[in-house]
């Protein structure tokens, strides 16, 4: 006899539709998601980018069993919970430590005797750096670091670290990076502030005690006031242009006068009636809030 075949049961056709595994988006599905995307957070989804959104909806329905993108779409509106996993997934979060060596130098050797020059002046003994959009933590974490190693002694400092990631700013909030992602950063901070350990790197309880991590979205305000210098690297470029001039404005009203904000290499202010001043160092360009507190348009 010839040997007996199992009998492997096969999906049922449309199965794998029902589930929202094949099931493709469309126009409608796909401007009712990136309006709701743009609605909740300011990221702006185009056409060119439609099949990255297409592919986090799909990994979304794989991962809840929503059984239809329809289905997803209005469980999204009825839980805040699962909308902010699903804004968590639609973003990038792409980082490094020093990421963009010349901004950390004009960091050290510019603003930050500015600052200490500022402070002194004022009797003031504080410096408070926000890093928006911080992603896993590791600039809010080099920011610390350098404040750490220039600031003088009768200057303390907080960094506040802020992302619209949740699973972004667990990471940072340990603290514990593998081998590979410690790449970058000089030997002497390597060595003065992470213990080696369980093949990667935690950093030290003096850095990591002056960064606070908390969830924020750049459309709301933040209430953070009196800030003396803002990191908002690669966030608004995924903003159109009404989305950026509302973020940078309330950045801008964050802001100590005469404070400092950087900005991505691939971003600008130019075209915008900002109050923040163009300023060239020797090692990189970035922005200075002018004294009076002006309105942006």
């Amino acid at each position: 006899m010839p040997p007996r075949r199992l009998a492997i049961p096969r999906p049922a056709i449309g199965a794998e539709k029902r589930q929202g595994m094949s099931e493709q988006l469309t126009d409608t599905d796909f401007d009712r998601f990136r309006r709701l995307i743009y609605d909740e957070s300011g990221i702006h989804f185009g056409p060119n980018n439609r099949s990255v959104l297409e592919g986090r909806i799909r990994d979304r329905l794989r991962r809840t069993a929503a059984g239809s993108v329809d289905s997803y779409y209005r469980r999204l509106l009825k839980e805040p919970q699962e909308l902010k996993e699903f804004l968590d997934s639609v973003t990038t979060n792409l980082t490094r430590f020093f990421r963009n060596t010349a901004h950390f130098e004009a960091f050290e050797y510019f603003v930050i005797p500015e600052l200490v020059e500022k402070k002194r002046h004022k009797r003031e003994n504080r410096v408070r750096v926000w890093s928006a959009g911080c992603s896993t933590g590791e600039e809010p974490y080099s920011i610390a670091m350098v404040l750490k190693e220039v600031l003088p002694p009768d200057l303390t400092f907080s960094v506040i670290a802020s992302d619209i990631s949740l699973k972004s700013l667990m990471i940072g909030k340990a603290g514990f990076y593998g081998a590979t992602k410690v790449k970058g950063i000089p030997e002497r901070f390597l060595e003065k502030y992470f213990d080696e350990k369980d093949g990667g790197y935690q950093v030290v309880p003096e850095i990591t005690e002056s960064v606070t991590f908390d969830y924020h979205n750049l459309i709301n305000d933040s209430g953070l006031r009196d800030l003396d210098v803002v990191f908002c690297r690669n966030v608004i470029i995924y903003f159109d242009e009404a989305a950026q001039k509302a973020a940078v404005q309330r950045l801008y009203q964050t802001m100590n006068p005469y404070s400092y904000l950087f900005i991505g290499h691939s971003e600008s202010l130019f075209g915008m009636n900002t109050g923040f001043e163009f300023v060239k160092t020797k090692w990189s360009c970035l922005y200075r809030k002018s004294e009076e507190r002006l309105s942006v348009s």
